[in-house]
């Protein structure tokens, strides 16, 4: 395909996604928030969880939310599914069109395991549907009774998850793909499990039959796991960007972090929405987790297979001269980063960075640190062998003579 055509299929794509995510994400927060600011009152109908009163674009609304069903079905409903829906199909399409269609580039680090593109798109798929699969086990099995035992099985499940896809991908394609796979659980969640209980409930009503209670019950445990979830997905897939966050020693410890503090910063608005004491410590909970995950950051990249910190150079103080980094430069990124790029299939320079020159290695030094020296997210797959000593000769090396 064109690269003109192929570059703007890759745009529309990825604002088709952005778009759809945030009217999946608004809804999900708003409802989240109307639940628990439900209050109960003595002149509500028979069957009613609560009413809230409401004020925007200068009118008042009134809601009020049936424990099961209303006494009879309304003439006109409105569904919220679409959003989901188009979220992840867009989404599982920019999967297609980056990581696979890319992956012996994006998605494998032959240094981690030496995958096919086949393989790596093979094992990805397959682990969207197998994580699915284990969390929807966890739900349905007797964790599933008590929220407080399910949350932290799924916790398990997710750092478990995280840490082998650090064993199978790049790091940069193994954060993507956790991102992908909270968002499979919550796509899912909504198309398999929430949807299909709304429509037994409209059917039992339509057959004149009362809804069973616990069709209800499980839709809003999914919902409530999709809410805090969704803070979490944002982070890993804006952090593909960040090589600090996606791309260093610690990567999987860092997505546990993002795990806890999303849920806490979501617990705290879920607990002043409904009400309840405000849990001002879970800021505290958010920041110092964060700023673990900026400390665990530091440590560099992983060391390759067979490769141990004794090989690596001296430390970040080292004094680092510019005609050592511009040698490991124009051996290893030149041929991509050049104003006539000799890699077969770039044509310009990615992003438009040159380094062919003393002075555009000294314009992009702190790039060049972060993506190649403390992070592995530079070469891509590390398709032109920087060796680990190489990459701590870029991590010392400051800019300044």
């Amino acid at each position: 395909m064109d690269p003109i055509i192929w570059e703007w299929v890759n745009l529309l794509g990825r604002w088709l996604h952005v778009v759809t995510a945030v009217a999946w994400i608004g809804s999900s927060f708003y409802f989240i928030h109307l639940d628990a600011s439900l209050r109960r009152r003595d002149h509500l109908p028979a069957g009613t969880a609560g009413e809230a009163w409401q004020i925007h674009g200068g009118g008042f609304y009134h809601m009020q939310k049936y424990l099961v069903a209303p006494p009879r079905l309304p003439d006109e409903l409105t569904w919220f599914k679409w959003e989901a829906y188009t979220t992840w199909i867009s989404g599982f399409f920019l999967m297609c069109v980056l990581y696979y269609r890319g992956a012996d580039l994006f998605l494998i680090d032959a240094e981690v395991l030496a995958l096919q593109p086949w393989q790596a798109v093979a094992i990805s798929v397959a682990a969207l549907a197998a994580g699915w699969l284990a969390y929807d086990g966890l739900c349905r099995s007797p964790l599933g009774r008590n929220d407080a035992a399910l949350a932290a099985a799924g916790f398990v499940l997710l750092v478990a998850t995280a840490w082998a896809m650090t064993r199978l991908f790049s790091g940069r394609g193994a954060m993507l793909q956790m991102g992908a796979l909270m968002g499979t659980m919550m796509a899912a969640n909504v198309f398999l499990v929430i949807m299909p209980n709304q429509r037994r409930t409209i059917a039992a009503m339509l057959r004149g039959e009362t809804p069973d209670p616990a069709l209800g019950k499980k839709a809003k445990q999914r919902s409530l796991h999709n809410n805090y979830l969704t803070l979490p997905v944002i982070f890993l897939m804006i952090g593909n960007h960040y090589p600090l966050a996606t791309s260093t020693r610690f990567n999987w410890v860092i997505v546990a972090i993002v795990l806890v503090a999303g849920a806490a910063i979501r617990h705290f608005f879920n607990s002043r929405h409904a009400g309840k004491p405000t849990p001002w410590w879970t800021w505290g909970v958010a920041a110092a987790g964060m700023l673990a995950a900026v400390w665990l950051s530091g440590f560099g990249p992983a060391l390759p297979a067979g490769d141990s910190a004794a090989t690596r150079p001296a430390g970040p103080r080292a004094r680092v001269g510019l005609a050592e980094v511009e040698e490991i430069v124009s051996t290893r990124c030149t041929m991509c980063h050049a104003a006539q790029p000799v890699w077969e299939g770039i044509v310009t320079a990615p992003r438009g960075v040159t380094l062919d020159s003393p002075a555009a290695i000294l314009r992009h030094a702190g790039a060049i640190r972060v993506q190649a020296g403390l992070s592995r997210a530079m070469p891509p797959a590390n398709v032109t062998g920087l060796t680990a000593g190489e990459r701590a000769v870029l991590a010392a090396w400051t800019g300044r003579e």
